[in-house]
């Protein structure tokens, strides 16, 4: 496992954000451990703050931004990739990067003066573990033409780009394959700038967009000539895209260890991308068990053969729980339930769903020496037959909690697939019957 990593002293870089046309002066300051990379507008009342994460994120004409509203006060950073990137290619987790006004400027249309910037304030570790998330399955999203899929891969991060030949202009589809260590980045992906096609210039001066633009910071592409410029690399834009692949998936909410293979993917994709990523973090990252067949044992007065829960993997309090059951070929029901085929009877489907619903019941805090049950049962739907070998995943949220009453919509799943569902209608009761 790695340490977490910071700057040393403070370092300041300015320039014109490439959109905006605006003068921006950043200053990045070392921050402590687990703090992120936080946006700091000093140029608003308050100087308020955001720190990188994709529940931030929105799209604005042609560019990645952030946005929140902070103590009132409505705050945007505009095009952060660039400067993210760098922080990803050069290990750095934790910044304050303060900025006076909403865009970050575009040096040369690439990260190579942001890798020089962080770089010359020095890269120190922190007495803190990195916190990563190795890829154990294939995470994909597609869209016509553009694909990106996270494979297993648990050497860091490594990326397969394919960039089509944008109508002749690039002479050839681009691919460009690397694992990202700091050299990597440094010298063959940082210094790699932005590009646009000819027609596109005027459309975006019209929108109000490029302001900042040049032929030096963007690389022009006039049919299949680059207009007053020269490439530093002969694929230098599958290699800037390359570039953004990595700013946005500085948005992860952990360091992702994966194979990624993308081929035309840009920011709408990229953060689809890691938005399917952060959710399979939160997935594995979701106690396994919440509680075992001991914690259930002490709470339900079921017993076999009637307690028909093994585990709960989730329980939000006063709103959800998912339990587990494990149906096996030895449970006494199946001798003479359809025995040449054996089928768990719907009634006990139903059952285990009111035992689930009932644990989260227990679990509220005026529900001590009280007893769950089951009063109504609408609207229940049989879908597909549950026999032995299948894994119930019962799911239980709640519509309505009262002190004694409680309504939950609740449903058997198998493989994904819904079996069985229904509301259900309970009420506490005191253990010796009494209400």
């Amino acid at each position: 496992m790695s340490a977490q990593r910071t700057i040393a002293r403070p370092a300041t870089v300015a320039g014109i954000g490439l959109h905006s046309g605006e003068r921006c002066t950043v200053t990045v300051k070392p921050a402590p451990p687990d703090a992120g990379v936080v946006f700091v507008r000093t140029d608003l009342p308050g100087q308020p703050s955001l720190r990188a994460h994709p529940a931030l994120l929105c799209q604005r004409q042609r560019r990645s931004a952030m946005a929140a509203t902070v103590a009132g006060v409505e705050v945007e950073v505009h095009t952060p990739e660039h400067f993210l990137a760098a922080c990803m290619g050069l290990g750095l987790d934790n910044l304050y990067v303060e900025l006076d006004t909403v865009e970050l400027p575009g040096l040369d249309g690439s990260a190579r003066e942001f890798v020089e910037l962080l770089r010359s304030a020095g890269l120190v570790d922190q007495p803190a573990d990195r916190r990563c998330f190795d890829v154990a399955e294939p995470v994909s999203v597609t869209d016509g033409r553009t694909m990106l899929v996270a494979l297993p891969y648990k050497n860091g991060l490594k990326i397969t780009y394919t960039l089509d030949d944008h109508g002749g202009a690039l002479k050839g589809a681009q691919v460009v394959e690397l694992e990202l260590t700091e050299e990597a980045f440094a010298t063959g992906i940082a210094p790699a700038r932005t590009f646009c096609m000819a027609k596109e210039v005027e459309m975006l001066r019209a929108a109000g967009l490029g302001k900042g633009a040049t032929y030096q910071n963007t690389c022009v592409y006039d049919g299949d000539r680059l207009v007053d410029n020269e490439l530093r690399f002969k694929d230098e834009a599958a290699r800037h895209k390359v570039l953004d692949l990595i700013g946005d998936l500085a948005h992860a909410t952990r360091r992702i260890n994966a194979h990624i293979i993308a081929v035309r993917s840009g920011h709408r994709e990229n953060m689809q991308l890691v938005q399917a990523l952060n959710k399979a973090i939160e997935e594995a990252e979701r106690p396994k068990v919440v509680f075992d067949i001991k914690a259930i044992l002490a709470m339900m007065p079921h017993r076999f053969p009637f307690l028909l829960v093994d585990r709960v993997i989730e329980h939000t309090p006063g709103k959800r729980i998912v339990g587990i059951k494990n149906v096996t070929v030895n449970e006494p029901f199946f001798p003479g339930h359809f025995p040449a085929q054996p089928v768990m009877p719907g009634v006990l489907q139903l059952e285990a769903m009111a035992q689930v619903g009932g644990i989260l019941l227990m679990l509220q805090g005026d529900a001590q020496g009280k007893l769950p049950f089951l009063m109504s049962i609408d609207k229940a739907k049989f879908r597909r037959p549950v026999g032995p070998g299948d894994v119930m995943r019962i799911e239980v949220d709640v519509l309505r909690l009262r002190p004694r009453l409680s309504a939950c919509q609740a449903r058997v799943l198998v493989d994904g697939q819904v079996c069985s569902e229904a509301e259900l209608r309970s009420v506490m009761m005191d253990r010796d019957g009494q209400g």
